[in-house]
């Protein structure tokens, strides 16, 4: 009988979708990785076509695709980049959406709505995701619609890093601009020597998006630095009138910190007119020059999402990466 031996040493290839290749570009430079070389198109009818042009057999799979407009589009792309791997019996696939889409619509608020965030969750499953990294979702409570590993990543301490290197947090209060997200505001508060908490109370229509009324701070806002925080900014029309809220009850500077810039019109103009001193966003989602205004600032997300998928591959906590806070 002819022994037989063979290498198990596991590969990780990194594959980029086209909505966000800036991203994928940093990420790959980040884990010094190659990204897999592919051939992407749409035919006549809109039908999107996807083929590798590397073997992806017995590989550990890392699938990064953002979702910017169109978003249905390149989600489309995704799962079936992700399909393509199956069929080509990659060992382990990792869905990686720095910006997870439909996220906001977690939960049904009437009947007959659908809950979406877990749709696009079956959608992955089914397409032959083993697991998904991604980056500040709208509410933790997305995590258990996956069946399988999430490992989601928060975007704070690069936040929070860059406001205590530019601004003094003697003087700052951590603004929430609702009551839902107080808790994020306080993890906020710890990493900034335990500044006070305040939040805008408000009220939204449901019957209409992206509107909402917004009332008055409760908490010491008055005189003090405000740095208003959030996942994600659309339309600009929230943060824009909590600004404007802040700076009526005396706020000094407002600082306006978010993971997210969808930033659909017309949210640059509301932004760079709306008072605030700077807003600070991740490019977990593409930030084009229509988008950008002066007081904008964007961080990369790349290397947490490269430490993130380094740790994944190896085996390691990804939790450790948050001190074992995440």
């Amino acid at each position: 009988m002819t022994a037989f031996s063979t290498d198990n040493q596991k590969n990780l290839m990194l594959f980029s979708g086209r909505a966000h290749p800036e991203l994928a570009e940093q990420v790959a430079k980040e884990l010094d990785v190659p990204i897999t070389p592919q051939t992407a198109r749409e035919f006549a009818n809109g039908e999107i076509f996807v083929r590798f042009e590397e073997s992806v057999r017995g590989s550990d799979a890392f699938v990064l695709q953002s979702f910017p407009a169109p978003l249905n589009q390149w989600l489309m792309e995704q799962l079936i980049m992700i399909d393509a791997l199956k069929r080509g019996s990659a060992k382990r696939i990792t869905a990686v959406l720095p910006f997870y889409p439909y996220a906001r619509q977690d939960k049904k608020h009437r009947g007959r709505e659908p809950i979406s965030a877990r749709l696009i969750a079956d959608l992955l499953k089914t397409a032959g995701a083993d697991r998904i990294i991604t980056v500040d979702l709208h509410t933790d409570q997305i995590q258990g619609f996956f069946d399988g590993p999430v490992d989601h990543m928060h975007a704070q301490i690069q936040l929070s890093e860059y406001v205590r290197a530019h601004y003094s947090t003697e003087n700052c209060t951590i603004v929430s601009p609702d009551a839902g997200r107080v808790k994020v505001a306080e993890k906020w508060a710890d990493a900034m020597d335990g500044a006070p908490v305040a939040f805008i109370h408000k009220t939204r229509d449901p019957l209409v998006p992206n509107q909402v009324k917004s009332h008055r701070p409760v908490g010491d806002v008055a005189g003090r630095t405000c740095i208003l925080i959030d996942d994600m900014i659309d339309t600009g029309g929230t943060i824009a009138e909590a600004v404007r809220v802040l700076r009526e009850a005396g706020a000094g500077d407002v600082v306006i910190a978010t993971t997210h810039g969808v930033f659909s019109a017309p949210a640059a103009e509301r932004l760079a007119s709306c008072g605030a001193k700077e807003v600070i966003a991740t490019n977990t989602l593409p930030i084009t020059d229509d988008k950008k205004f002066p007081s904008l600032t964007v961080l990369s997300i790349a290397p947490l999402l490269a430490r993130t998928i380094r740790e994944v591959f190896e085996n390691g906590s990804v939790t450790g990466l948050f001190n074992g806070n995440a």
